[in-house]
This record gives C-alpha cells, structure tokens and sequence, in this order.
C-alpha cells in the first residue's frame, strides 16, 4: 500500500489524517507553523452551541502526534512535486526550529530567562512573545522554537536549558526531506482579510478600531488580557462595542464578490459571549444581511437578539477618531434613520481569503484557482474535494470560506479519496 501527504494541519488536515491513519496507511502531515491546529486554535469558543475550541481540538491534535501511522512535520514548506497518482515525489524545506526536538521537553525556562519581547502571531499583535517561544500552551509538538530573527544572542536560553536543548544558528539550518507518497490531501486553509486595504475604515489609525481575530485573542482566557476585553488606546474596558459585518467580503472594489461564511456568525457569537457576563454593555451589529444558514444558526441569531444586541442594517462610509472614541455615521436602511455611533470599541468582522502562496503551490501541483483564488474543484456538484489532477484533493477553507463542521466533514471526504488511491497503487 502506498503512503499519503496531508498538506496543512488545521482542523480539516487533522481530520484527514486521522481517518486516513486509522485505516492503516502511513500519513505524513505538513505544517508551515511551529504547531498544528490552524486558526481554530486561536478561538475562544465555537459557534452556535459555544463549546470551548481548545476542547474540541487539543484531543485530535494530541491524536495526530502520537498516532502511529502519522509522521508529523512542523516549520515545513512544500518546495516540489513531481510524478502522477501512486508515485507523487514530494521535496519539503524543513525550516530549522533551533532546538533539539527529542531532547526539549516545553518545560519553559528557556522563555523565562529570554529579555526579548516581539509581536506575538498567534495573539493576532495584541500580545506579545518571546524570541524562544512554544505558540502557546496547549502547542504540538510542546517544542520550543527560537526565532534566530529576533533572539540577540545573550545566551541566557543556553545557560538557563538543564537538557542543552537549545541550538546556536551555526548548529541548526534549513533541510531538505522527499517523500514517496501515492496520493495527495491539500488542506493548506485561509488567510484573514487585511483591514488597512478598506481606508475608510481607518484600521490601524483609530487605536480602537481592530480586528474580529484579535477581539477573540482578547476575550480568550489564555489570551493576553485573560479574557477580559479592553481598549487599545487605554486599557479599560469597553462599555459599548461595535461589530461592522462583511470587511472585505461581498467586495467588488477589491475583487472578494465571496461571501466568507462565517463572519456574521461569529460576529454573534462574540456578542453574546460579551452579553451574558455584562448585561450592561452596549453592542451594535452593522450588516447587509445577517446569514445564518446552517443546524441552530437562525436560533442563534434570534436568541441574541433576544439578549439586546442591536442589529443595524446599514455600513459605514467611514470610521473617524472622536473626542475619546472611534466615530460613527450610519444610514439604517430599514428606516432611512441617519445614525451616529460612539463606541469605545469597534470589531471589525473580516473574512477569508487564499493562504499565502495558494497560487504558487497549485501551480507546482498542477492544479487550478478560481477567480477568487481558492483552489478550485474538478467538479463541485459531483465531487466537491476532486481536482483536475488525479490523486490531488482539496477540502475545508482551502477550496472556499466554510465553517469548522463543513471543513471537518470535508476532511473526511477528501480523506476516504486520497485512502482508495493509496490502496489502489
């Protein structure tokens, strides 16, 4: 029986891995990040029964790693793949993490000794990390990788490591791994919207004014606040809130005519997280349409107008500093009422969008993209994780913005395809 190559390890790479990992094929699952879990790892809670993330991915990920049958590769990029269906050769770049991995035990002395503060990725830049670091610390592998970027060399880390772990950069580089693998899982997921491109919405110029991911950093428990929602530009909490729907989705100005799914839901699901711990709180909604299409999503929306949240139809023409708060003016579209807004904090909702290098790697795969950017199905009503190339599959955000049980279940199609090759040749 042939092998399998699962290309990005969030919740739908995880899914395929394991579904194809328990039939008994060996499946080797690629990450570009430091650990696997994607962006569901930086969510608070889960849409619409509010069920912590963690909780649902911490398991599958700890599966994934100590599953027999799945070799795991992290700080891994895609350089090359040649061949057809049953005989893939695939070229990884093995990024160097600068830490022996069978000797690091994530114990975390390393990072207490470490002076040197940096933007933290994971928190979206509303907190800050180490220069070495474990991306947070429920991390796998629970490895600590040092970032030779920023790291100025004073040597603590070394002294303070009772296993000598951690490498020198002349110790560790860059590495080049093949593998023979008979067929292919693309689950290389998304990307959020950068807000600054929409200048009206003054992202980045207004201090209060930022995105939905770094709201859920804020409210987060293992967030850098402790899961207490504050302001950027003073550090109180916020009395009144305001989310702005669709940034940088249903777009033509800037080529995202897409919906991205899950904005308007998650949107709510914030809103009511922040409604039933502070009844007191001021929340506004602005929207075109609020989608909830999917099992217990209209509830949802209904029980949290049922909470107060106040829903406005209508988008802003621009967001402008106030005399201590962001500004904004509004047309209800519903009433024609012209509505002025000072919230002390304003969320903005962005969508999805092609992970980075999406174009270059369907391009080595011999696949196609549609014009949105996505990878493209070979058929979508017939077989929605097929593409053009046999033995190439797609599934979750990858192929389309999609929620976590659709990216789930699609993971697990894609994986039932990629198994029947591997058997087949």
């Amino acid at each position: 029986m042939g092998e399998v190559a699962v290309i990005g390890a969030g919740v739908a790479g995880i899914q395929a891995a394991l579904d194809i990992a328990n039939h008994g094929i060996r499946v080797h699952l690629i990450e570009r990040e430091p650990s696997i879990g994607g962006h569901m790892s930086q969510l608070d809670k889960t849409f619409p029964t509010n069920d912590c993330s963690m909780c649902i991915l911490s398991p599958k990920m700890v599966d994934a790693e100590r599953h027999e049958n799945i070799i795991l590769y992290t700080l891994t990029e895609v350089k090359e793949i040649s061949g057809e269906v049953g005989n893939f050769k695939v070229t990884l770049l093995r990024h160097p993490r600068y830490v022996r991995e069978h000797e690091c035990n994530g114990c975390g002395d390393c990072v207490e000794a470490c002076p040197v503060e940096v933007y933290n990725k994971y928190d979206a830049g509303v907190g800050v990390r180490k220069a070495i670091y474990k991306p947070h610390p429920q991390a796998v592998p629970n490895i600590m990788v040092r970032d030779s970027e920023h790291c100025i060399e004073c040597g603590m880390c070394y002294d303070s490591c009772g296993k000598n772990a951690v490498l020198r950069n002349d110790e560790d580089g860059d590495r080049e791994v093949t593998i023979d693998v008979a067929s292919i899982v693309l689950t290389t997921g998304y990307e959020t919207f950068d807000p600054r491109i929409k200048r009206n919405l003054r992202y980045l110029k207004v201090k209060d004014v930022i995105t939905s991911l770094e709201f859920e950093r804020l409210i987060c428990a293992s967030g850098p606040t402790g899961g207490v929602p504050r302001r950027l530009s003073n550090g109180e909490k916020p009395k009144s809130i305001v989310f702005v729907q669709c940034v940088g989705s249903r777009d033509m100005t800037i080529n995202h005519g897409y919906c991205s799914c899950v904005c308007c839901m998650y949107a709510i699901k914030n809103a009511i997280l922040l409604k039933e711990k502070n009844r007191d709180l001021d929340i506004s909604m602005l929207y075109m349409d609020i989608r909830a299409y999917g099992k217990g999503y209209e509830e949802y929306y209904e029980r949290a107008k049922g909470l107060g949240i106040k829903f406005i139809r209508g988008m802003p023409g621009e967001i402008i500093q106030g005399d201590d708060s962001p500004r904004i003016v509004v047309e209800n579209t519903e009433t024609g009422e012209i509505l002025t807004l000072n919230p002390e904090l304003v969320v903005l909702s962005v969508g999805m969008q092609p992970a980075k290098d999406a174009g270059r790697l369907a391009e080595s795969l011999g696949i196609t993209v549609a014009e949105n950017g996505f990878y493209e199905s070979e058929n979508y009503q017939l077989n929605p994780v097929g593409t053009v190339r046999q033995g190439i599959y797609i599934a979750g955000a990858a192929c389309a913005p999609k929620d976590i049980p659709d990216s789930v279940t699609q993971g697990e199609a894609a994986a039932m395809k990629a198994f029947r090759d591997a058997v087949t040749y």
